[in-house]
């Protein structure tokens, strides 16, 4: 199914011509016309929402004609001519064209502003007749209207504010013996409060009546980072900088390093995909994964291989991250072969320890890594022609990595080929194209990949 397939209404099909007489083909209909010009203009959904401040989802409601997404005629029709604009249309013919395709609904949607008819001659003195009165009570009614609808146009618009009052500075160092510290800061009236910790969860709750807001966190020695962002309740929007803050409990005592790996297992065979890498340690500030090629997946007898070896380079080292609570994990991508993988964690002071594993790789069909680096990236994913459920149509953020395991193909199009790097069979490829532009790429088992048509 084409792009324009998915931009056009349901119910909609395209005319066929006929086999023995000659038809012109209809003029397309605003969604298409709004979809064509932007993929002339080069753009995705997220970059036209930077452009324009107008929502991607309402952008994609347009090019849908999915109308009852949108908020309204009065927002439908600013954002028609808001994006006409930017897609070089003319912003009157886009409003013609959509007020034919809805017809009464689009006219039926605005609302009526009934004015009095004019008095048709002045009294003497001052008087207040029933139609001065009707009058003053409408004339009143419309400016409180316009008001509301100009508050609700620029809450729209306007992303809510975030700031941090305590501690005054992003980065503080407290004492040894600090477990708790509390956060203090300002934000719209009612807004939603959202702080990112070193750990998994978030903690979220709503700021005060004048927007003032408070909570208490807990600190572990080391490194605590928080982000700390706002989100208007009944916009959805976000603050556009989130604060970071970094607060610092020291070690009391220095102390060596521990580690323990929970994966892999040693002895462990991987099929189709990276190995997972994963631990904790203590008065570690990092982790480093190196691997060693041992031989060939094959089978043994005598002592020694069925085949002759053929000598694999060994990957770069990776550093992992170590989370607050010392916890570590990465995938980590190996070739075909027997390896020994090598973690060793570091302190501060110097000091390391080490553990090794002894894992086996082997291949089978295609095995496709995808990971979404520099920016977001719209993808749809089919596995032996199948749409894969965990990227159909859908726009990933940047450190986004996703596995894909088919027999004969895997068929990833990409809304912007420079933001998506492949590994294919453990074999890194890189990406592909430029950023922002829209390919379609085919892995097989075996060969390079190729650039073709979705399916």
């Amino acid at each position: 199914m084409t792009t324009r397939e998915h931009a056009r209404p349901a119910g909609e099909r395209p005319a066929e011509s006929s086999r023995t007489g000659v038809s012109a083909e209809p003029a397309p209909a605003l969604p298409e016309r709004l979809l064509a010009a932007r993929e002339r203009k080069g753009v995705d959904l997220y970059r036209a929402e930077r452009d324009t401040k107008i929502r991607a989802r309402y952008l994609g409601a347009l090019e849908r004609g999915d109308y009852k997404a949108l908020p309204g005629a009065v927002y439908t029709k600013g954002f028609l001519r808001n994006y006409a604009l930017y897609l070089g249309l003319d912003p009157e013919d886009i409003l013609a064209q959509w007020r034919r395709e809805r017809g009464a609904e689009a006219v039926g949607s605005e609302p009526v502003i009934v004015v009095p008819r004019p008095i048709q001659a002045p009294r003497q003195g001052l008087t207040f007749s029933p139609a001065v009165f009707v009058a003053a009570i409408l004339t009143v009614g419309v400016l409180l209207f316009a008001g509301y609808m100009t508050v609700q146009l620029l809450r729209f618009v306007k992303p809510p504010t975030i700031a941090v009052t305590d501690p005054a500075q992003a980065v503080t160092q407290m004492d040894d013996s600090t477990t708790q510290y509390t956060l203090r800061g300002m934000s719209i009236p009612g807004a939603t409060i959202s702080i990112g910790t070193s750990g998994p969860d978030k903690i979220i709750f709503t700021a005060e009546a004048d927007g003032t807001w408070s909570r208490t966190v807990d600190l572990r020695r080391g490194r605590n980072e928080f982000e700390i962002t706002a989100t208007d309740p009944e916009t959805g929007k976000q603050a556009q900088n989130p604060v970071r803050i970094l607060i610092t409990v020291p070690f009391s005592v220095v102390q060596a390093p521990t580690l323990t790996l929970d994966s892999p297992a040693d002895g462990a065979t991987i099929q189709n995909g990276a190995i997972p890498i994963s631990g904790s340690t203590t008065n570690a500030k990092e982790v480093v994964v190196t691997a060693s090629y041992v031989g060939p997946v094959g089978v043994v007898t005598g002592g020694k291989p069925s085949h002759s070896p053929s000598p694999q380079p060994s990957p770069q080292p990776v550093s992992v991250d170590v989370q607050s609570d010392g916890t570590f994990s990465t995938p980590f991508e190996l070739s075909s072969g027997k390896w020994m993988l090598t973690v060793t964690a570091s302190s501060a002071e110097g000091k390391t320890i080490s553990l090794t594993r002894n894992v086996s790789v082997g291949y089978q069909g295609v095995n496709l890594i995808v990971s979404v680096r520099g920016g977001r990236a719209w993808l749809t994913v089919w596995v032996d022609g199948e749409m894969a459920d965990s990227a159909n149509n859908r726009t990933f953020t940047d450190g986004k990595v996703l596995t894909f395991n088919g027999r004969q193909s895997v068929v990833v199009w990409t809304g912007s080929s420079g933001n998506t790097y492949f590994t294919l069979n453990g074999k890194s490829l890189g990406k592909l194209g430029q950023s922002g532009v829209s390919e379609t790429w085919q892995f097989g088992p075996t060969g390079p990949p190729k650039q073709t048509q979705h399916p």
